[in-house]
């Protein structure tokens, strides 16, 4: 049923379901931080498998207690969000325009890039453990793609509450609010279990119209907001005494100075 599992650095991959379920496990656990490295690793898989013959669907999980921690705080320093921002937005519009479903399966904190990348995808399985979050707002930041992305699968006020807030939720809330998909104490199998009643006995070039059908508008729009944001964050925000001062605190491990400029 499963091809040889290959390792690209943090993650592994393979086919599954004799070829008709890309594998992609994030292996770096505990954190699982959507660093640079992760980034790459991601989009060079899913480039390598996009268009494969009779691929039905994706399935993106994790080894460790937790799904992701989020991104690299120091990949988001000044000197270096502008490449950080441009790479993570590329695999976000991959994963958004990808021509069969992602499933995600996620057990323990899920948190800023990393449920970015999960948003990306389609439904989401989570654990009952699951904590979902967005917390770059307590370093001095904003979320540039959750902003565009979360209003996909929550109503307006939620998403201005996880984004303005930072606090996180635990699984109930989040499956109440459109977050999560599905809870089951083994995610991973109840995706599976989806991928096989539901998927695997589909046309995949049928699946790859009806995901286009239902997500153009959207991706079309999504590329528009992801570059407005991406904008705002680099020539507004990162301009900023707080952003700045945020960022290195946490690095310090101390409490940030706030000048509200």
């Amino acid at each position: 049923m499963a091809d040889a599992m290959a390792s690209a650095g943090p993650l592994k991959v393979w086919l599954d379901r004799d070829g008709a379920l890309l594998r992609l496990r994030l292996a770096r656990p505990k954190a699982n931080i959507c660093d640079a490295e992760m980034i790459a690793a991601l989009q060079a898989a899913l480039d390598a498998h996009r268009g494969a013959h009779g691929l039905r669907g994706v399935l993106l999980d994790h080894e460790g207690p937790h799904f992701s921690l989020g991104a690299s705080v120091h990949e988001h320093l000044a000197d270096r969000c502008a490449a950080m921002l441009a790479s993570l937005h590329a695999l976000i519009l991959t994963l958004a325009e990808f021509p069969a479903p992602v499933l995600v399966s996620v057990r323990g904190y899920c948190l800023g890039g990393g449920i970015e990348i999960a948003l990306a995808g389609g439904p989401i399985f989570a654990g009952r453990a699951a904590v979902f979050g967005q917390p770059e707002i307590r370093l001095g930041v904003f979320a540039p793609a959750a902003s565009c992305l979360l209003p996909w699968r929550v109503n307006a006020i939620d998403a201005e509450d996880l984004l303005c807030s930072g606090r996180d939720v635990g699984v109930d809330e989040a499956k109440a609010m459109g977050l999560v998909f599905r809870v089951d104490d083994d995610p991973e199998a109840a995706a599976l279990a989806y991928f096989d009643t539901h998927l695997a006995t589909r046309s995949a070039t049928s699946l790859g119209c009806a995901m286009q059908a239902v997500r153009a508008p959207r991706v079309r729009e999504l590329r528009q907001r992801l570059a407005e944001v991406e904008r705002l964050y680099l020539d507004r925000l990162m301009i900023t005494h707080d952003a700045n001062e945020g960022l290195a605190a946490f690095i310090a491990k101390r409490p940030p100075a706030w000048e509200h400029r």
